[in-house]
Order: structure tokens, then C-alpha cells, then sequence
């Protein structure tokens, strides 16, 4: 059994069973996080690991606190539940082909309840030669868990990190 089977028990399977055969059709999403046209999705993969909070003081609110996301670390799957890649910092998608992608969050709509939001990422070019050249966008779907913690957070546990197991479709997409 992979370790992401064990992370988030029956997701994996469930999500991966719905991506079969790629296809170039863009998944129904909300209009807040539409890719423009003039894009095509191009390959979707399942992410499944952890997202990082750390307690922090709440900026202008001295005396305040908050649970602050801090970083992603998951190992990426294709449709088959063979891992092809990582995402993490910065945040970076990178394939096993060594080909890596950063981007800039454009916009969120919100996710199902107790799971993260969903998100539009535009990528900058990719680096390495391989599967994640030509990117263009990234699209966060069917996120499942990933919230920040429901611990106090406050003036005693300030710089205190705590992961939270979660997962997420990734579709991205190349120019036409």
C-alpha cells in the first residue's frame, strides 16, 4: 500500500478512479478560477501529503494569533497511482522527469467544507526539460481536508508548527 493511501484512507483511490483517460476537456470549475481561453489542460495529477501552519502574532493586532499556512509537501500521482513527481514551497509542482514549475496564486473559490479552497495559479516558465515545460496554468480541484489547525494558537505556542494531512486534483495547462 502507498504511503498516500495510508495518508487520507479511500480518497486517493476515489479521485484517482475518476481520472482515467486524460482528455483535453477543462473540468467544470467555478468562474473565479476559469483558465483564460486559449489554454488546454494538458496533464492532471493527485496530490496527497501535508500542508504546514505555524502560530503566529495576526499582523497590525498585537496580542492576537493565528494558524498561518506555511508549506505544502506532497508526492503527486498520476491516474495509474504511480507517483510522478513533488509539490511543494515556493510553490513548486516538480516531475520525477526533473522539469519544475512556480507560479503566482491568481485566485480561490471555496472548497467543500473542512477541505481547503480551490485555486487558479499562473506559472512562470518552467525549468529542467520535460513534462512540466510549457505550463501555463494550475488549477487546485476536489480538495479534501488541508484546513488549518482547530488548536489554540496563542501567546504560549507562537512559532509552533503543526502538519494537516490533505489532497487536491492538480490540472494543468499549456497554451493552444
Amino acid at each position: 500500500m502507498n504511503k498516500a493511501s495510508i495518508l487520507v484512507p479511500g480518497i486517493l483511490a476515489a479521485v484517482l478512479s475518476g481520472c482515467g483517460a486524460m482528455s483535453t476537456m477543462a473540468p467544470d470549475v467555478p468562474t473565479a478560477i476559469a483558465v483564460p481561453a486559449g489554454h488546454q489542460m494538458a496533464m492532471r495529477q493527485v496530490g496527497a501529503g501535508d500542508l504546514t501552519y505555524e502560530c503566529r502574532v495576526k499582523a497590525n493586532m498585537p496580542g492576537s494569533y493565528e494558524w498561518v499556512f506555511a508549506g505544502p509537501n506532497a508526492v503527486l500521482y498520476d491516474a495509474n497511482r504511480y507517483p510522478v513527481g513533488k509539490y511543494y514551497g515556493g510553490p513548486t509542482w516538480e516531475s520525477s522527469d526533473g522539469s519544475k514549475v512556480t507560479g503566482k496564486q491568481l485566485a480561490v473559490s471555496p472548497g467543500p467544507t473542512g477541505a481547503i479552497p480551490l485555486q487558479l495559479v499562473q506559472a512562470n516558465p518552467a525549468t529542467g526539460s520535460g513534462s512540466m515545460m510549457g505550463v501555463t496554468y494550475i488549477q487546485r480541484l476536489n480538495t479534501q481536508g488541508g484546513i488549518a489547525p482547530s488548536d489554540a494558537c496563542n501567546g504560549s505556542n507562537v512559532g509552533a508548527k503543526q502538519t494537516v494531512k490533505y489532497q487536491a486534483d492538480y490540472v494543468f495547462y499549456k497554451a493552444r
